[in-house]
């Protein structure tokens, strides 16, 4: 045991000193902690530029606090921010990528790279990709959630083309801390859908307006160990981008050893009421053939609904009202039940380079108990994550 902590600890600082000793992890806007505090950014360099090859990172840390605490010690069925009243280092992130040219009209070739450590990594790392538990650590994993090359080919209004490891182009959440708006995730994203995929996509540009995505994937999750799935969606956006719609969908069979059919849909609609006021809806349904006991279908659906309103530059706040049903207790494991959950939370960014959110979130399931152990229908969760982009 003492061996294993150290061993972590050790990683840790090595992995927080080639994060910072590479000084360039950093946007141009906003500035990363390494560019503001020093001055140096070295994507912004003759020769990073010459490549153009850009080096990314962040550091999330947060506490998922629950006031009247947890038998079991999870917040569980919430998940991400799970462990009952701990810090955690949710993710300890680092990336490569050369963006893919798509606005010329010549052939382009880029590809991207993510390393995660952290506790999120238990929540999104393939089958069959990497040794996850290779540091023997109950809750801090390593995961390699992307590694893809984009080729784009000048052919019509543009073809792009990805090959490898990457995440799912369904649903709204992601998994990456600094794209979303609450610490916390829907049941949708966590339960009812994927979060990578293994294959190749094709992406076609019809206008400005709208594109199509279409491909194959080894199933959900999985580096090539799942069977062949569809994966594919429209995108559709107005002229002035303040309305977007995207629809997504997934099919093929969900297994190797028990071959079935698994297709999951998502609607996902966004519209700018004002300059500063955001609103998304979600909707996804689930269905599986053979998933209860070898023989019953399984369905999940649910609806989401996002308003988020930025105050200014640095401060914005939001709400999330969620509904998922698990039609058939496979998705969840607590039966047949459905779940609601209403969260309030604020961005906070006091500087370039560092966001707090705090949120507030009440759950309850209507019919088995899902939290505490399976001890109550009901939850309240006061937390909050800082995350350090370098």
């Amino acid at each position: 045991m003492l061996i294993n902590q150290i061993f972590r600890t050790k990683l840790l600082v090595l992995i927080g000193g080639l994060f910072f000793a590479i000084s360039a992890l950093a946007e141009d806007e906003p500035k990363g902690i390494v560019e503001d505090l020093s001055g140096y950014n070295l994507n912004k360099t003759d020769f990073m530029e010459s490549l153009g090859i850009r080096l990314d990172g962040w550091i999330e840390g947060g506490i998922g606090g629950n006031p009247r605490g947890s038998a079991d010690g999870f917040n569980g069925p919430v998940t991400f921010d799970d462990r009952t009243n701990r810090v955690t280092m949710n993710e300890l992130w680092l990336y490569a990528e050369r963006a893919v040219n798509e606005d010329g009209d010549a052939w382009d070739v880029g590809f991207r790279a993510d390393f995660l450590y952290g506790t999120d990594s238990r929540f999104t790392q393939a089958k069959n990709w990497l040794d996850e538990n290779a540091l023997n650590a109950p809750f801090y994993k390593l995961a390699v959630p992307q590694a893809y090359i984009d080729v784009f080919a000048p052919i019509g209004n543009g073809l792009k083309l990805r090959v490898g490891h990457f995440y799912t182009i369904i649903g709204y959440e992601v998994v990456t801390a600094p794209d979303n708006f609450f610490f916390s995730h829907a049941y949708t994203m966590q339960y009812g859908e994927p979060f990578t995929h293994t294959g190749a996509l094709l992406t076609y540009t019809i206008n400005d307006n709208v594109s199509v995505t279409g491909g194959v994937t080894s199933g959900w999750d999985a580096f090539f160990q799942d069977p062949p799935n569809f994966l594919g969606g429209v995108n559709v956006s107005s002229d002035d981008g303040g309305t977007w719609l995207a629809i997504s969908l997934s099919s093929g069979d969900a297994s190797q050893a028990n071959r079935h059919n698994r297709t999951l849909y998502s609607i996902v609609l966004g519209h700018d009421f004002t300059e500063n006021l955001h609103w998304v809806f979600q909707h996804d349904f689930g269905i599986e053939n053979n998933a209860v006991g070898g023989t019953q279908q399984a369905k999940w659906y649910g609806l989401n609904n996002y308003l988020t309103y930025d105050i200014n530059d640095t401060l914005g706040v939001g709400g999330r009202i969620e509904w998922f049903r698990d039609e058939d207790g496979v998705r969840v494991g607590f039966g047949s039940n459905s779940y609601f959950a209403f969260t309030g939370g604020v961005n906070w960014s006091p500087l370039p380079w560092l966001k707090i959110r705090p949120e507030v979130r009440y759950d309850f399931s209507t019919a088995a108990p899902a939290f505490d152990g399976g001890g109550r229908k009901n939850q309240i969760l006061i937390s909050t994550d800082a995350i350090v982009q370098f």
